[in-house]
């Protein structure tokens, strides 16, 4: 289950601090607030109903109350529950690939670092499950700055034991360390088949949150435009001709919202091609709405 750690380079340290700074920095400006009104757990047990205040959310409200009184009348709860937060981390061989400047397992550690600043600031635990086609790492929740440290740390320096890739693998690790509900991050390429089953299991027992990182040449690739292809899968090694039009690892890249959004999943789709921080913080902004 533990994969083999290195040492950590001066080059891995410079970008691990880089990636603090700026997710501190978003975290701590942008998206604090929005975060925890988007993902806020609720109260476990009632304790009253009182008039309506500024910044009281909307779904607090009674609605039998306020029709009754005709004015705005909230529901309040005693000890709001602690939320705990995974982030299930794609790390196979796939997600190093790139086109340009970052590679997708880049852009997974920086939003994965992002949220974790987020968690931080709102004093939420965070947990950390790292897989292949196998459970690389684990990070039992808790929460503080030398938490979030080693969670952006062992993503940026962690080297896998397997390159493939099994999203069940991840799914079902999260179901065995974690039964009370939480907010999950799922974050990968999705260049992995057969998990339906196991996503639509997971988001009745947790919140899950789909993040879906994609090269721009993936995406490119992706039907319909047709035709065969020569690639080198970086996962096995081996030259592999594809199908554009029937390959099913590519046509995933096109239907995984489509399933998010027939399980009722959040689901966000971002390039390391673009300003993916922005449009992840936009994303989590609509939220509210």
């Amino acid at each position: 289950m533990v994969g083999n750690k290195l040492k950590i380079s001066e080059k891995v340290l410079a970008k691990a601090k880089l990636i603090q700074s700026k997710a501190a920095f978003l975290a701590n400006d942008e998206l604090s607030g929005e975060y925890r009104s988007a993902f806020k757990g609720r109260g476990l047990e009632f304790e009253e109903v009182r008039e309506y205040r500024d910044g009281d959310e909307i779904r607090d409200i009674d609605w039998k109350v306020t029709a009754r009184f005709q004015k705005p009348f909230v529901k309040t709860f005693k000890d709001e529950r602690e939320i705990t937060i995974f982030f299930l981390v794609d790390i196979s061989k796939s997600t190093f690939f790139s086109t340009g400047e970052r590679s997708k397992a880049e852009v997974i550690a920086e939003i994965t670092a992002l949220l974790s600043y987020a968690s931080l600031r709102n004093k939420e635990k965070t947990g950390l499950i790292i897989f292949s086609d196998n459970v690389e790492h684990y990070i039992p929740p808790s929460r503080g700055k030398a938490h979030v440290w080693k969670i952006i740390r062992d993503i940026l320096d962690f080297q896998p034991e397997s390159q493939k890739t099994d999203i069940n693998v991840g799914l079902d690790f999260l179901r065995k360390v974690r039964r009370k509900k939480s907010v999950v991050f799922l974050l990968s390429d999705f260049l992995s088949v057969g998990f339906k089953e196991n996503l639509k299991l997971i988001s009745k027992m947790h919140d899950l949150r789909i993040v879906s990182v994609r090269d721009k040449l993936e995406r490119d690739l992706t039907p319909p435009i047709s035709g065969l292809y020569n690639f080198r899968d970086l996962e096995t090694g081996t030259q592999v001709l594809v199908d554009i039009k029937k390959d099913k690892k590519l046509k995933i890249d096109l239907e995984i919202k489509k399933l998010a959004d027939s399980f009722g999943i959040w689901f966000c789709d971002l390039s390391p091609t673009e300003d993916y921080l922005d449009k992840l913080i936009k994303k989590i902004k609509a939220r509210r709405n």
